[in-house]
């Protein structure tokens, strides 16, 4: 008889967490053993579930971007990471691959690969959501972070604004932010409190995470 894989999962969305566990829990040998709706709480949870896959939102509060998966692989090196975002951004799935994720699914992707990507991953191998093998395969594509024009957002922001939030992304402070773009720290203070404020976000790690979401990787 195989050995039960035992699988955390790890989102903001309660609602999300439920549809995952009713999709993991019609794949073979394979039992939902623990959850977790922000970053403290899946650390905590590492260091008491002894799980084999952890399928991961990088979204999630108290989450501060691809270097969470490191830490992650610091406390747990025998987990399998699995991602499951709705970022598509070449440049970050390479990111969060080379950081030590096993796998990369995309929430707009087709639920049946969920149980596709359990086992490749607890079986020792990579699993990449078909929607996005195509664009990590372009090398031209795989290196090229996006510029403020390009970025995208829900609410709309205002090219400043953009730039904010992109350095904020890369870990920049006030000054540092000012310098790059050529105003006062007090300016550059100005449009990240108005940036924070349009986007109801309340700290650093926030910012970051929804920079995240937008696909630029983390700094």
């Amino acid at each position: 008889m195989n050995r039960t894989t035992k699988v955390i999962i790890a989102d903001d969305h309660a609602i999300v967490r439920e549809g995952l566990k009713l999709l993991i829990s019609t794949v073979e040998n394979v039992a939902v053993v623990g959850e977790a709706a922000n970053g403290e709480a899946l650390l905590g949870l590492l260091q008491d579930a002894r799980a084999d896959v952890l399928v991961l939102d990088l979204g999630m509060p108290g989450v501060v971007g691809i270097h969470f998966i490191s830490t992650i692989r610091e406390l747990a090196p025998r987990l399998k990471i699995l991602m499951l975002t709705a970022n598509i951004e070449p440049r970050t799935v390479r990111a969060a691959l080379d950081a030590g994720a096993s796998g990369y699914l995309t929430k707009d992707g087709d639920p049946e690969e969920i149980a596709a990507a359990i086992d490749a991953v607890r079986s020792g191998g990579t699993y990449l959501a078909k929607s996005i093998r195509f664009a990590v395969d372009q090398p031209e594509r795989r290196n090229k972070a996006p510029t403020a024009e390009e970025i995208v957002s829900p609410i709309p922001l205002t090219l400043r604004e953009k730039q904010i939030l992109l350095l904020s992304a890369q870990g920049q402070t006030a000054r540092q932010m000012a310098e790059r773009l050529g105003i006062s720290v007090l300016t550059a203070r100005k449009h990240r409190e108005n940036l924070m404020r349009k986007l109801d976000l309340h700290s650093s790690a926030e910012v970051t995470a929804y920079a995240v979401r937008l696909g630029m990787p983390a700094g």
